[in-house]
């Protein structure tokens, strides 16, 4: 295990467990299949770092900025990354099937407006007010995740997986839903939407 990290380091398959770099800033440090437990990033700034293959397991990373940093094939569970502009990372190269993937974790007050990121995992987190408007969503997994306030706008959802998720409010007509996956009672939030009028069927002997 390892006891610290600073900027312009290159780390690989290393564990660090119960780091405090609250309000800290790491330039152009590199992790591959490195493994965060425990540790305290609040407000840190990661600028033009990559994380390749990691995971981040019970650690804060709220407010934390990530201007030009890469976030490919890395994993956070049962972590607080609260208020993050994900827009500011560097996505240019993530491929299919390599973005970040969240399990358990708090998430709301973030944004991920206009960024490309299919098959990404959402799972059993607390995603309130969170901007997911241009986003490309694709097959992506909202498996138990709580999407209390969270913004929809143009945001392709072809294929993902929200049969599982609750609070959300998706307006059809604004959105790519094809083949996407939804479950009742929560799916009547999508007619709610429309400019219809829903009526109760007659009971019999009526």
């Amino acid at each position: 295990m390892s006891s610290g990290i600073r900027s312009q380091g290159h780390y690989t398959d290393q564990v660090f467990e119960g780091l405090n770099l609250e309000h800290a800033q790491l330039v152009a440090s590199e992790f591959y299949d490195c493994t965060f437990i425990g540790c305290a990033f609040a407000e840190c700034v990661f600028r033009t770092c990559k994380f390749i293959n990691c995971i981040f397991q019970r650690c804060d990373l709220s407010l934390v900025q990530v201007p030009g940093s890469i976030f490919s094939r890395t994993r956070f569970e049962e972590s607080k990354l609260i208020g993050i502009d994900w827009t500011r990372g560097d996505w240019a190269a993530t491929r299919l099937g390599d973005p970040i993937g969240f399990i358990t974790c708090a998430i709301s007050h973030s944004t991920f407006i206009g960024l490309g990121l299919p098959q990404i995992q959402i799972r059993d987190c607390a995603a309130l007010d969170v901007d997911f408007r241009e986003a490309d969503l694709s097959q992506a997994d909202f498996a138990g995740t709580d999407l209390s306030g969270s913004l929809f706008s143009n945001t392709n959802l072809t294929e993902a997986d929200l049969s599982a998720a609750r609070n959300y409010q998706i307006t059809p007509g604004q959105n790519i839903l094809k083949q996407a996956k939804f479950s009742l009672p929560e799916a009547m939030s999508l007619l709610y939407s429309l400019d219809i009028d829903l009526i109760e069927p007659a009971s019999q002997g009526e």
